[in-house]
């Protein structure tokens, strides 16, 4: 599946930052992962640090599919709202979800600096805002289920938040966000990993998977062989391709980059932005002082169809900003579009489908994909070794 449009702008700014070997002989390993992106990459940093032999093959060339056209911006809030999501799912998996993922966020911080990382991580306050008044009330069940259930939130009345150079009605401003360059970040841990003995092979695709007298046999496009004792699917969307269960709709979504301006705005300096827009705004900015933002998502039909919306995509989500930051010039750079997708609930998918099979995975999906990977590197050996976690409970299959 093509998951992005071609020029994604941290992949313009980082180039190739390293390459690795396809697969040219069968091999045999405790553990292999499908999937070279952030998720592949967290897991692989788990199961390394575990001492567990690892090998890890991609279709494409390492970060290159969804993770290159991610805008990489870290937040604990979860595509439902918490009112909503505890009415769907019940209060302990609701709450605990939120505080997992801003757990994660200071979880993968701490990554950053053990692998060394210059990836641009920067904590942020985060700012949920509603661009029109009938969104009023409902940021405000948010705001009073968050506050009540200790997250350190703030509200921010009109005249507060028009002081930012934010034309919105009213506003949750939380602690707990950040921004990153999530595909530098990526590479790097595939390169610290590959120094404690993770093999990686990019444009090896995995043509099909069986189960043989207790292995897991995979067998690559050009007829090779990978014999593991178990498979870690880290595949995102493409997932659909595997699995006979419908958990994800596919959605297009589109993003921009803005030129670099001299002094970041001041309202970009500590903040990230997204709004109560259904599909939902976001903004963010970079090191190099530039603002992402990304939005008009769609149905998935198709990557050609997708990548044909760009240009007028590219002109909305401009047009967007403006009505937003209206004091702000934001000329469009760079444009990208890329497909993501959203689970009945919001939530990630962890563990196995099939209990009789060793293939197991680990599924971030939505908005909170870089943070619920985080999560998924508590769940993956509670996976393989058949151990409870509530994880594997809150997210299973079939729930």
């Amino acid at each position: 599946m093509d998951i992005r449009s071609n020029e994604p702008f941290w992949l313009i700014k980082n180039a190739l930052p390293q390459s690795y070997p396809s697969l040219k002989n069968s091999t045999s390993t405790e553990i292999l992962i499908i999937g070279a992106g952030i998720t592949g990459a967290l897991i692989a940093f788990k199961l390394i640090g575990e001492g567990k032999k690892v090998i890890m093959v991609d279709s494409r060339d390492i970060c290159n599919g969804s993770t290159a056209a991610s805008t990489s911006m870290l937040q604990y809030e979860i595509d439902e709202p918490l009112h909503k999501l505890i009415e769907q799912v019940g209060l302990t998996c609701a709450v605990s979800s939120y505080q997992n993922c801003e757990k994660a966020i200071k979880d993968l911080k701490k990554i950053v600096v053990e692998v060394g990382s210059h990836c641009d991580f920067e904590y942020k306050k985060s700012v949920y805002f509603a661009s029109s008044k009938k969104d009023i009330s409902f940021l405000k069940k948010e705001f009073d289920a968050r506050q009540e259930h200790g997250f350190n939130v703030k509200w921010l009345p009109k005249e507060k938040i028009n002081e930012l150079g934010l034309k919105a009605y009213a506003a949750i401003e939380s602690k707990s966000g950040a921004v990153m360059d999530v595909y530098k970040l990526a590479n790097d841990i595939l390169k610290y990993c590959s120094k404690k003995g993770l093999q990686v092979y990019d444009r090896t695709e995995i043509a099909e998977i069986k189960s043989k007298k207790g292995k897991t046999i995979a067998t690559t496009k050009n007829d090779l062989s990978i014999e593991a004792d178990h498979v870690v699917h880290c595949t995102g969307y493409e997932s659909i391709e595997t699995l006979k269960e419908n958990i994800v709709n596919l959605k297009s979504t589109f993003a921009l980059a803005s030129e670099a301006f001299e002094t970041l705005p001041q309202a970009f300096k500590n903040r990230i932005f997204w709004n109560t827009d259904s599909p939902y705004l976001y903004f963010r900015s970079t090191g190099d002082c530039r603002i992402v933002m990304g939005g008009g998502d769609r149905d998935f039909k198709n990557a050609v169809r997708r990548d044909a919306l760009l240009p007028r995509k590219e002109k909305e989500l401009s047009k967007s900003f403006k009505k937003c930051f209206p004091e702000i010039p934001f000329i469009a750079d760079y444009s990208w579009a890329g497909t993501f997708g959203e689970t009945k609930d919001g939530l990630p998918y962890f563990g196995k489908p099939d209990p009789k099979k060793n293939e197991h995975y680990i599924l971030g999906f939505g908005g909170n994909g870089i943070t619920f990977s985080v999560m998924g590197m508590d769940a993956i050996l509670h996976s393989i070794n058949k151990t409870p976690h509530p994880y594997l409970e809150y997210y299973k299959f079939h729930r």
